[in-house]
């Protein structure tokens, strides 16, 4: 029997050239990608998996067009609106990780709903990185420690690994034990740098909008498929 990884963790890569690929502007690319989530979480919870941390909209995605990060937020909060039926729908609990605190109050709000709603939720774990960037969460896991050991409520030698772990957006979520990155590139994009450390990775030429249960089981198997080793044993 195959082992399914518990957790995976995917960059949704490949929206903007698929949506060119079919004569249609960036923007469409993204709103069939946001489509792609529900079809892909459904397979992955009925294939075994029980964690799922997707990348949606990295610290560094500031940096693009004006009117494609518009547009992208207005997805993002159309996304968290329908995303309370949907994770009813599928029993699924849904939390967001990243610094939201950028986002306009609206957007705010409704992550905050979305993930009271679904907080006792018994299926899928879900985890969408808004605002994230992996650089950025160590520093402000790191600033955290400094305050707590500045006010006295940390000793120096309290801090270890474990200690950072929790400090860190994913603190009471499992690593991940495979990574997927639709697309074609691959690079990790500033994503879960601390948690991928014993990840394996698998890299597809599929752009996300075509990323589906096949695709998906394909990754799987190769996962599984794989010896992995740990410290050289």
């Amino acid at each position: 029997m195959n082992e399914v990884p518990r957790h995976i963790a995917i960059i949704l890569d490949g929206n903007g050239r698929w949506a060119k690929s079919h004569g249609m502007p960036r923007t469409y690319g993204h709103t069939m990608g946001a489509k792609n989530v529900e079809p892909v979480c459904k397979a992955a919870w009925n294939m075994g998996v029980k964690y799922l941390t997707m990348y949606a909209f990295s610290t560094e995605n500031w940096n693009r067009p004006k009117d494609e990060v518009a547009a992208l937020m207005k997805l993002l909060e159309s996304y968290m609106k329908n995303c309370v039926s949907l994770a009813k729908k599928n029993n699924m609990r849904v939390r967001v990780i990243g610094d939201i605190s950028v986002l306009s109050e609206s957007i705010q709000k409704k992550i905050i709903h979305l993930e009271e709603v679904s907080k006792d939720f018994t299926g899928l774990n879900l985890n969408i990185a808004i605002n994230y960037g992996s650089r950025d969460e160590i520093v402000r896991a790191v600033k955290g420690l400094i305050t707590d050991l500045e006010s006295g409520k940390l000793k120096f030698d309290d801090i270890n690994e474990n200690i950072i772990d929790s400090r860190l957006d994913t603190a009471d979520i499992p690593d991940p034990d495979l990574l997927i990155r639709t697309g074609g590139e691959q690079r990790l994009s500033n994503y879960l740098l601390w948690q991928l450390a014993y990840s394996e990775f698998y890299f597809t030429d599929v752009y996300w909008p075509e990323f589906d249960e096949a695709e998906l089981k394909k990754a799987i198997d190769e996962f599984s498929s794989r010896n992995r080793r740990y410290g050289g044993v």
